[in-house]
């Protein structure tokens, strides 16, 4: 048997005896519930019912035509009504529906589904044989790929979409490495995430862009096209501590505020010691940074740097290194602290996306990455929420300095 014969088997579970009356009666009612709506939306706009007799003042009805539709009720084919509409002038138009627009022949969920099972990790000839029962056996290749090529175009527009009407206060800063396929080769790319944080308290990505790595000019090119494209200088950075991300902030942004993330510096002291000690810094380091109150928080950041001085001083160094800028979030209300303190908001989002694509050892391409980082945004499988102390983002941080001595 042929290796290709396997797509030929029937499907286990397309028998009769799955055969479900109700699913089928739903269907079967789409057709006339549609119908009636593009009735309804007609009737508007000639001011009368179909078989009403008031005279032909704003236009009249031209029959009807076929029409073929895609959706997650499967395909069905719709008698939709035609008229004509006479204008101010003198002339007349034709009548074109809003409810089924010109040249639609699949409904948004549906094209939603197609590209989401993409964008999952599935190839194309696996798309159509997951949803071909769903779609009644009407999902071709040509259906897939006008789906994925309409993700690309929005894609390519939400790249380009102006930010000046973003009102962003705080900007989360950070990036992850995927395998992509370059020359016939796996190559390890770096895709980089601008996450903002509205006034109002909700995230929005603002940029994906996939560079070779995370360089002072890679974070700078994203930068500069946040500012292009109309983003206000934000009141807060939150980043990761990468050299080259740091370096791009001062040439741009030298006078805002920073914090440093405190998971990222916890994994770089931890560099620095025995694995023997790990667990006993992780217990130091978590005192400090989750007091409850400022003055708590320096005072056993100031413990932490003589005892580890002591015992082993690469982890005090590291813990030096950071400053204040470690600390930033304690001049800020304590129900912001959980927000501020680290750059997990972007941390799940890559999470997520790479459990996604964990089926697909090497993507094809480093556009593809990006696009797929994004689309999984787009079409709703990622979901982003308000930070935490969203309603206390009005009050403004505190300006005393913080005594960092020991």
């Amino acid at each position: 048997m042929r290796k290709d014969s396997l797509n030929d088997l029937p499907l286990p579970l397309l028998g009769e005896d799955w055969f479900d009356p109700l699913e089928d009666a739903v269907r079967h009612s789409i057709r006339g519930f549609i119908e009636a709506m593009l009735e309804g939306e007609l009737e508007r706009a000639l001011g009368r019912g179909r078989y009403q007799r008031a005279g032909r003042a704003s236009g009249y009805r031209n029959g009807h035509r076929e029409r073929r539709l895609l959706g997650t009720f499967g395909p069905v084919t719709l008698s939709v009504p035609r008229a004509r509409l006479f204008d101010a002038a003198g002339g007349d138009r034709e009548w074109k529906s809003q409810t089924l627009p010109a040249f639609k022949r699949r409904t948004k969920r549906a094209e939603a589904v197609i590209a989401g099972s993409y964008l999952a990790g599935v190839n194309t000839r696996r798309v159509r044989r997951a949803l071909e029962s769903l779609f009644g056996g009407v999902i071709g290749k040509d259906t897939v790929s006008r789906a994925w090529r309409k993700v690309q175009s929005a894609w390519q527009a939400w790249q380009r979409r102006d930010l000046s009407g973003e009102d962003i206060v705080r900007l989360i800063l950070d990036g992850t490495c995927v395998k992509v396929r370059l020359d016939r080769k796996a190559t390890s790319i770096s895709i980089l995430v601008a996450l903002g944080v509205r006034r109002d308290g909700q995230k929005v990505v603002l940029a994906i862009r996939n560079m070779g790595g995370e360089s002072e000019a890679a974070w700078r090119a994203l930068l500069d096209d946040l500012v292009a494209r109309g983003l206000a200088t934000p009141e807060l950075l939150i980043v990761d501590g990468a050299p080259g991300l740091e370096a791009a902030i001062a040439a741009l942004w030298a006078g805002v505020p920073v914090q440093r993330c405190t998971v990222h510096k916890e994994r770089n002291l931890l560099a620095h010691a025995p694995k023997a000690l790990h667990e006993e810094i992780k217990a130091d380091y978590s005192d400090m940074m989750y007091a409850k109150t400022a003055g708590e928080a320096i005072a056993k950041r100031k413990a932490f740097l003589k005892k580890w001085r002591l015992r082993c001083r690469g982890v005090a160094t590291s813990l030096e290194e950071a400053g204040d800028r470690l600390f930033t979030f304690l001049r800020y209300p304590p129900t912001q602290w959980k927000s501020l303190r680290t750059t997990n908001a972007i941390e799940r989002l890559h999470g997520e996306f790479k459990r996604r694509i964990k089926t697909q050892c090497v993507l094809p391409t480093a556009e593809t990455a990006a696009m797929l980082f994004w689309a999984l945004l787009a079409c709703g499988q990622i979901t982003l929420r308000r930070v935490d102390g969203w309603d206390t983002l009005h009050v403004e941080p505190d300006q005393e300095p913080l005594d960092l001595a020991a």
